[in-house]
């Protein structure tokens, strides 16, 4: 109640005097708790299928193959050079390097530490990172130098009718 100086009784001293706290739940730590855990489960089954999803796509990369992509005539990339294209997908950057008449190789190239560009570097006979300076060794892929412990992916080629084609990508193994 008030008097006609605005004085608040004691009894009345509150700003929440006039909600009903009556009905209202009290939330202890272990109902807080409960409810945490039980939202987490209900986040972890409904993300399962995305799993099992990105699982299945995983375990078929290695057979996975996918329409043949032409890269380049034959006749236009010299022993030693190189060039770019995109494979499987127009955001996938890759390389393809002759290295003898009848060898090519092709690489994702993204460098596997932080998926900074890798170039061939012709001189050196090698494909380089210029992020952290790593280093892949052009046959095989393997990092020889630098912060990368991955290979770089590869891509397989096939040469036929005086083009070559990149045909799948080779799943990386531990």
């Amino acid at each position: 109640m008030t008097d006609w100086n605005n004085n608040v009784s004691e009894k009345d001293n509150n700003y929440t005097h006039n909600i009903n706290r009556n009905n209202e739940r009290q939330l202890d730590r272990r109902g807080f708790m409960k409810t945490m855990v039980g939202a987490a489960g209900i986040f972890a089954v409904s993300s399962l299928p995305w799993g099992a999803v990105a699982a299945k796509e995983l375990m078929g990369l290695s057979d996975k193959e996918y329409p043949h992509y032409r890269i380049t005539d034959v006749k236009d990339l010299a022993v030693g050079d190189s060039t770019e294209f995109h494979f499987p997908s127009e955001n996938d950057s890759a390389v393809l390097i002759r290295l003898k008449e009848d060898k090519y190789v092709a690489y994702q190239n993204a460098c596997t530490h932080l998926r900074c560009p890798v170039y061939w570097v012709k001189e050196e006979k090698e494909m380089i990172c210029p992020c952290h300076h790593g280093k892949f060794d052009v046959n095989t892929g393997a990092p020889t130098a630098g912060p990368p412990r991955r290979p770089l992916p590869e891509i397989v080629v096939k040469v036929e009718k005086g083009s070559v084609y990149a045909v799948r990508v080779k799943r990386y193994e531990a």
